[in-house]
């Protein structure tokens, strides 16, 4: 069931991807035009909370395993049915497309446990390989944390397909494809070498709205999108320096819209015309019920008063420092709501 005005978007050069792995959604979205789809704490934790999956872990409990083997097996089987969903269209593509990505423990990055640096790159290498295994279209989730990005490259070598995540700033961009691009080289063959960079846009917004008030009405709520056109373009540069078979691609994430006097399809309109934008449930169904027209934005720029006043007043390091903090207890917490919910449903279920 095609839709105009996401027919629009995807004709723009736009890959439309689903922010969530709810079984529902991914039909509808798929119906819609949707090539792929990204999991996340959050999303998990929301499906699990509904009670459509008590009897899977039902099943897991009567079969005595604890609450974080649970955990990771029901996100395991929701993201088997996404990937069955969009293997099509990976064959279709030849793996350009058709991905579903698959979160690393968020708990890893989590203050109160405080692991030194190294066993950190050390799980992330573990699990990566873990969770990758098997799999052909599944990329593993990886956050552009200081560990995170130390774990890339012997990542990238094993021929395991990349989402990095939590992405805001160029520096953190730079940093991320360099140590991908340097594990894909000790590969034996690029022929399947694929990565993806998701740069997050709406909370950039709510950064420069909170600490840059001073900012003009033309100029505020625009660095977000300034910023992700920026690391596109780079992102265009390097790999048209460095070809390979299959496209590597930004993401761009976070583009549900936060102040409610934007349009829902703020951030689609903007960044439409190439790459994936990964949208939340309700800014596609927001696209899918409006007569909008999508056309190429993404290599257009605001004004060069506009960039000029936003170079002057935000403070890009303070800008990655801070959002990393909020965006890894945005991940921290949902998983730590996942393993209390499952622990609930133990209990509800007089299981335990």
């Amino acid at each position: 069931m095609s839709n105009a005005a996401i027919q629009s978007l995807v004709q723009s050069g736009t890959n439309l991807y689903l922010d969530s792995i709810d079984p529902t959604l991914v039909e509808q979205n798929l119906a819609w035009g949707a090539v792929g789809a990204t999991s996340n704490p959050i999303i998990v934790s929301g499906l699990v909370r509904t009670g459509r999956f008590d009897s899977a872990i039902e099943k897991y409990v009567r079969q005595g395993q604890d609450d974080s083997t649970i955990c990771w097996n029901v996100t395991d089987e929701l993201v088997r049915e996404a990937q069955k969903a969009f293997h099509p269209t990976w064959q279709k593509t030849n793996g350009n497309a058709g991905w579903v990505s698959f979160e690393l423990d968020p708990l890893l990055e989590d203050p109160e446990t405080n692991l030194p640096h190294a066993q950190r790159v050390e799980q992330y290498i573990a699990l990566g390989k873990k969770w990758a295994s098997g799999h052909d279209n599944r990329m593993i989730k990886v956050p552009a944390t200081p560990a995170g990005i130390d774990a890339l490259e012997e990542l990238a070598a094993a021929g395991i397909t990349l989402n990095v995540t939590l992405i805001f700033t160029m520096r953190q961009y730079d940093l991320a494809r360099d140590a991908v691009w340097r594990g894909a080289q000790r590969r034996k063959s690029l022929d399947q070498f694929k990565s993806v960079y998701s740069i997050f846009v709406s909370r950039i917004d709510q950064y420069t709205s909170e600490k840059c008030p001073q900012l003009s009405a033309d100029a505020q709520g625009q660095y977000g999108i300034l910023n992700a056109k920026r690391i596109w373009l780079e992102n265009q540069r390097f790999w048209n320096a460095h070809p390979t078979p299959l496209k590597q691609e930004i993401i761009f994430a976070s583009t549900g819209t936060k102040n409610k006097a934007d349009a829902a399809w703020k951030y689609v309109a903007a960044l439409a015309g190439s790459d994936i934008q990964t949208n939340p449930p309700d800014t596609n169904a927001a696209v899918a019920a409006s007569s909008q027209t999508f056309s190429r934005q993404v290599d257009v720029m605001p004004s060069d008063l506009v960039c000029k006043e936003l170079d002057a007043a935000v403070n890009v390091a303070d800008l990655e420092k801070t959002l990393m903090e909020q965006g890894v207890a945005k991940f921290v917490a949902p998983q730590k709501q996942l393993l209390a919910t499952i622990q609930e449903k133990r209990s509800a279920l007089a299981l335990s």
